[in-house]
């Protein structure tokens, strides 16, 4: 089911650019036990759990500015986060019900898709493998690939550079959260809030985002309005 109608003509669809955690990879238990080790290693304590995840989308040091003291405290923050995250990553990733089919039916329809991430490249990559949805991308933007991450539009305006398109409301950036919302509408794209992350429907409200996508296969719907969806929440 499309949650909002399309304001774009279906024949118009040029390319396809998403998010990684939380719209592609489930990755919400690996980040959250990333953040606590993190804050109770450097802390004592962890703060509660949605104050991290008002962050998500964010490159990684520039959510840790909101929790350390200093500086010096947010590289190592970092290293201490990082080192989990590796250690744990390939127990607690998998893609989100939907996904492989939704990027099959893109791919068999012929649309460009890349990946925008606030991950650095390299953990990006290992995500997709990990998930078996690496051979759907060709092109994948990570944080240490650009000099200012989500929310600003550089990442996405280099996907497109990279994919070899322009900018215009025929590109569909896809995410879930915010930062996701802010970057797509700077860069000049329409952008689809994607429900089946962590981020709550009342918070992506605020940026008014161009789609509303319940479940992964919706964005087919966007694509083929009159196709027959598969059976399945």
């Amino acid at each position: 089911m499309r949650l909002q109608g399309s304001q774009t003509s279906v024949e118009s669809w040029r390319t396809v650019l998403f998010d990684l955690d939380g719209t592609l990879a489930d990755t919400v238990d690996l980040i959250l036990r990333s953040f606590r080790h993190t804050m109770e290693t450097h802390l004592g304590e962890a703060p509660p759990d949605a104050l991290w995840l008002e962050t998500i989308g964010r490159p990684l040091r520039d959510s840790l500015r909101v929790f350390a003291r200093s500086p010096e405290e947010v590289l190592r923050m970092t290293e201490t986060y990082v080192t989990f995250q590796r250690a744990r990553h390939d127990d607690l990733v998998g893609h989100y019900r939907g996904v492989p089919e939704l990027l099959e039916g893109l791919a068999g329809a012929g649309i460009p898709m890349a990946v925008v991430t606030s991950k650095r490249r390299e953990m990006a990559l290992r995500t997709l493998d990990r998930c078996g949805l690496l051979p759907y991308f060709e092109h994948v933007v990570g944080a240490d690939e650009v000099e200012r991450g989500k929310p600003h539009p550089e990442p996405v305006h280099l996907a497109m550079t990279r994919l070899g398109v322009s900018a215009g409301p025929e590109v569909l950036f896809v995410g879930d959260s915010v930062f996701d919302m802010r970057a797509g509408r700077a860069a000049g794209v329409s952008t689809g809030a994607a429900l089946w992350g962590p981020i709550d429907r009342e918070v992506l409200a605020v940026e008014n985002p161009d789609h509303w996508l319940g479940r992964p296969l919706d964005v087919l719907d966007l694509v083929w309005p009159s196709r027959t969806a598969p059976s399945g929440p």
